[in-house]
């Protein structure tokens, strides 16, 4: 009997302990990929840093900077659009909330509402787009202008569309047992597409 509960026992501390390696490589596993994420996010702000200086540069050193019949921006709208873009960092924010406490109902609602603010802003900008009266040869500004704006349309619109990857992965289920990597990875990104946004607002609406 002895040996019988000897063996049941170093068997649960077998089954124990390959458990607790599966959970940290998972973790480990978890944490490079992160890693691996985040320095992909700063190798993009390095080159919207170059777009930054480029602007800044050519602003200051080109005596037409805007195009002929151009007197400036208008900014009421891409306000609006502003605000509605910097708020959806809250949402995503309240819907990784409710991934963490299992609550897949309020992840949904929240990740929903940030992807409807998102597409809203793409909106917003194509609007402006259409009614602007320079093109992207029309000098150094519109060609800036539309290369900066342009480029992070594209990242917004990536953001949009990795969130609707992730939640058509929450209906799968146990899809989020073992970790939030593609969640987090995605909340991140998106955080990262709106401070771009502030400082492109500031810049080009702001500073003329």
């Amino acid at each position: 009997m002895t040996s019988t509960n000897n063996l049941l026992k170093a068997s649960e501390e077998m089954q124990l302990s390959s458990y607790t390696a599966s959970i940290e490589q998972e973790h480990d596993e978890e944490a490079n990929s992160m890693f691996g994420f985040i320095t992909f996010l700063c190798s993009e702000s390095v080159i919207f840093l170059c777009f930054f200086v480029g602007y800044i540069l050519y602003k200051t050193t080109t005596y037409d900077w805007l195009p002929p019949g151009v007197e400036g921006l208008e900014v009421k709208e891409p306000f609006i659009n502003t605000v509605i873009l910097v708020s959806s960092s809250f949402t995503i924010y309240f819907a990784e909330q409710g991934l963490k406490k299992n609550n897949l109902w309020v992840f949904r609602f929240f990740w929903i509402l940030t992807m409807a603010m998102g597409s809203y802003f793409l909106y917003g900008q194509a609007v402006e787009w259409n009614s602007l009266k320079f093109g992207f040869t029309s000098g150094v500004f519109g060609g800036t202008f539309y290369l900066l704006t342009g480029f992070h349309g594209l990242h917004v619109f990536t953001g949009v569309l990795l969130q609707s990857i992730m939640l058509i992965r929450s209906f799968i289920p146990g899809n989020y047992e073992a970790g939030h990597f593609g969640v987090d990875a995605t909340s991140l990104f998106w955080h990262f597409v709106d401070v771009i946004w502030i400082i492109l607002f500031l810049l080009i609406y702001i500073w003329q």
